[in-house]
């Protein structure tokens, strides 16, 4: 028969003993032999309430999920024609996405025969970048797919208090 270390439903260490043993040990005190290290020689189990510790474990896991941060990925569409004022309400925008943590994609579609002027789109991208340089690091600016100009920023890490 196997042997396996005990851990009592207190913490306490009872000892290396065989499994039918522990088995028993556990159900006198009607509760459950659960394996909480099956790597270690010999296995490490422990004399406990079951139900409880699933319970446990997955209240863990949703404080676990809870206190983990998604990033977004927003996008802000612009077009060659865009005016100054209507950049700068984007320039808006691509701050307050960066300061909630969110990378940001700035797109440029070129219609007709924009295409022919690439060079105004990165000019806006380059002015919307300059803009927001103290809050963003630059993962990819102003590249061509295409008929779009795509720039993708990233919120810059900031020290925790």
């Amino acid at each position: 028969m196997p042997e396996v270390r005990v851990v009592g439903d207190d913490g306490k260490m009872l000892g290396v003993m065989q499994t039918h043993e522990a088995k028993k040990l556990a159900r006198e005190k009607d509760l459950d032999l659960v394996e909480v290290n099956p790597k270690a020689r010999p296995p490490v189990c422990k004399i406990m309430d079951f139900g409880r510790f699933k319970y446990e474990e997955k209240k863990k896991q949703n404080e676990a999920r809870k206190r983990q941060s998604q990033i977004a990925l927003k996008e802000i569409k612009l077009r060659p024609k865009t005016d100054d004022h209507d950049v700068a309400f984007k320039i808006k925008h691509v701050q307050r996405f960066l300061e909630e943590g969110n990378k940001v994609k700035l797109t440029v579609r070129f219609r007709g025969r924009e295409i022919t002027h690439p060079e105004t789109a990165k000019r806006q991208i380059d002015l919307i970048i300059d803009a927001v340089r103290d809050l963003a690091i630059v993962e990819n600016s102003g590249r061509m797919e295409g008929r779009t100009m795509t720039a993708l920023l990233a919120p810059k890490q900031r020290p925790k208090d």
